[in-house]
């Protein structure tokens, strides 16, 4: 894999068309003197992984204001925790579909750009993080597949995140899922650079104007595309691991884990910047 070494920081592939490991001093990312260098290569690699670089959650609300506008979940400018303990986090019964493939936002004209997730206490077993890079999958499709989805639309609503995960939800637990906004997007985005990347993930509801089981068929056969081996990578956890994915041309997931396992991560944002087209 290629390594390139620039002042204070060494960069190396992780695999041909995802993932790159960032080796550097905590406080050469803090200074934000290679910003732009690592906004260009989320763009490019898709996921960035900063092995035990160990931020406090201080750090790591100044690191990600180094790198564009941060995006916190609340007023107050903090990490969100990342837990499926109710008495720890209190929407955790929605922590459950992102063991689903998904990308974050999708509600919002304007998703969100980037997170950054910070490992504090790690499960037993399982609770890894995968990676999709949806603009590579875009990019290898074959041509009559790309014209197939030009100018093709479809429903996202948290209503279809959950029933990946809750098949048979109450009325009830069904109505307040159709509270929360849904979205009509493009399944190909036509981002300002130039490239395409494919919008999809669990909360795709179906395809506006197809048959809903053709609608269905196609976007399982896109994820299934997405995330192929050689589109994805799997990041197994160390204690103080950062990792940094472009919500914008990647889906993730995390692995089946004990929801009574103590798990916690620590998220930040980066705001949007560009919305669907």
């Amino acid at each position: 894999m290629a390594t390139v070494r620039q002042s204070g920081l060494q960069t190396i592939e992780i695999k041909p068309a995802i993932g790159s490991r960032i080796l550097a001093d905590k406080g050469v990312l803090l200074s934000g003197n290679h910003a732009d260098a690592l906004r260009e290569m989320l763009e490019q690699r898709g996921v960035l992984v900063f092995p035990q670089v160990d931020f406090t959650e201080e750090e790591q609300v100044s690191f990600t204001k180094t790198l564009g506008r941060f995006e916190p979940d609340g007023p107050e400018e903090k990490a969100t925790v990342i837990s499926m303990d109710p008495g720890v986090n209190p929407s955790a019964a929605l922590v459950r579909g992102a063991q689903m493939w998904h990308f974050d936002g999708y509600m919002n004209d304007v998703p969100v750009l980037a997170s950054i997730m910070c490992g504090k206490v790690l499960a037993t077993t399982g609770g890894d993080t995968e990676f999709a890079n949806t603009y590579a999958a875009y990019e290898a499709l074959p041509d009559d597949r790309k014209q197939q989805l030009e100018g093709l639309t479809a429903v996202h609503a948290i209503a279809a995140a959950q029933m990946s995960v809750e098949p048979e939800p109450s009325y009830a637990e069904f109505s307040k899922w159709l509270k929360i906004p849904r979205n009509t997007l493009p399944l190909v985005w036509k981002h300002r650079s130039g490239r395409k990347s494919l919008v999809i993930g669990n909360s795709a509801a179906g395809i506006v104007g197809m048959d809903p089981l053709e609608s269905r068929e196609l976007l399982v056969w896109l994820r299934d595309w997405t995330t192929q081996e050689h589109f994805t990578y799997r990041h197994e956890w160390s204690v103080g691991d950062a990792v940094m994915w472009d919500n914008t041309g990647t889906l993730h997931r995390a692995t089946p884990y004990d929801a009574q396992s103590g798990r916690l991560m620590f998220r930040t944002k980066l705001a949007g910047e560009e919305p669907f087209a």
